[in-house]
């Protein structure tokens, strides 16, 4: 994988919401550098951590934005 390769394949980005607010979910990096989700709704923006690839779309693990 390249520096401008998604690291989420676009079909699967294509059919990924917020488990919260059931907005779409944008690439994202978090404040460590490592990969998240961003949701995009502007009432309760979330992100979710991506773990070894896999995005973790849990409540309690998203952080408000």
């Amino acid at each position: 994988m390249t520096d401008d390769t998604p690291w989420i394949d676009p079909w699967v980005r294509s059919v990924l919401r917020c488990p919260v607010t059931g907005s779409d979910l944008v690439d994202a990096t978090g404040p460590g550098g490592a990969p998240e989700l961003h949701s995009t709704d502007t009432d309760r923006p979330l992100a979710y951590p991506v773990r070894d690839g896999i995005p973790v779309l849990l409540e309690v693990e998203a952080r408000p934005l």
